[in-house]
């Protein structure tokens, strides 16, 4: 069953996004002396979020930017070009207009891509998988490997798995989040993340190695955190993806439907 799609539910969809970047963080944050450099600031309603030790976008962006808050668009890019590292605007349907692109345009902002936003409640899940697959709790002394699989699965230089395995490890105390390991055949092949507030379940990363593509491990790591939500007793279940992706195609395999697209903004 997917609900309807209304303002008040696309909004507070935008906003367990930004919840679980926001406990990211501060998790981060509040390692002693706060090694990776992490600042979150608010701009009127917009929040951006830094992190100097990893300088790509998925951490250094600004989410809930709307046509509100035009007057802090210049105070949001003096912040990013003090600290020397790019900006990523993160815009919805809903917060925008056309003074407020307008406006991005003339400071050098241009849209790079796209990215659904998925969503469902009470979704029913097709038993069975690939018999050689197996889905578990990542335990806490796991880390170092979730970070090899995450750094393969996601092409990264090899040098940042030691970060990944610290920043990800500070959150496996708190409720909120849940991490998992899949296996093809006992071998380690992907992992996944799930995170959950206020009712709402949010399919966070998930990565694949490339050896193991192509038999089902996206699928199951998905089905298996769907199934824990439920036992949580989520209200809703969202995930962000790729438009068109072979991520987003899984998601609406399992009864998810896209409630939005997320243009992503970048300066030139």
């Amino acid at each position: 069953m997917v609900p309807v799609l209304t303002g008040e539910l696309a909004r507070r969809i935008e906003v367990s996004e930004i919840d679980m970047l926001h406990s990211r963080l501060t998790a981060i944050q509040d390692i002693p002396r706060n090694p990776m450099g992490v600042e979150i600031k608010q701009f009127g309603q917009a929040t951006a979020f830094y992190v100097k030790g990893i300088p790509g976008p998925s951490f250094n962006t600004v989410r809930d930017l709307t046509y509100k808050d035009i007057d802090e668009v210049d105070k949001i890019i003096d912040f990013y070009k003090e600290k020397d590292i790019l900006i990523q605007l993160e815009i919805t349907p809903a917060s925008a207009n056309s003074e407020l692109l307008k406006i991005l345009a003339s400071k050098g902002f241009y849209q790079s891509n796209f990215h659904s936003v998925l969503y469902g409640s009470e979704l029913s899940i097709v038993e069975g998988f690939n018999p050689s697959i197996s889905v578990r709790k990542l335990k806490e002394d796991e880390f170092e490997l979730y970070a090899d699989i995450y750094v393969r699965g996601f092409g990264l230089p090899e040098f940042i798995k030691p970060g990944i395995a610290q920043n990800n490890q500070v959150l496996h105390p708190l409720d909120e989040w849940e991490f998992y390991i899949a296996t093809v055949n006992g071998y380690p092949a992907g992992v996944a993340v799930m995170f959950y507030q206020n009712g709402i379940a949010t399919l966070a990363a998930s990565a694949t190695v490339p050896e193991q593509r192509n038999q089902g491990v996206h699928q199951a790591l998905l089905k298996e955190r769907i199934r824990d939500a439920h036992i949580k007793g989520a209200e809703l279940i969202v995930g962000q993806a790729k438009y068109a992706s072979v991520s987003s195609n899984n998601m609406e395999k399992l009864g998810l439907r896209v409630a939005y697209t997320k243009s992503i903004w970048v300066i030139g």
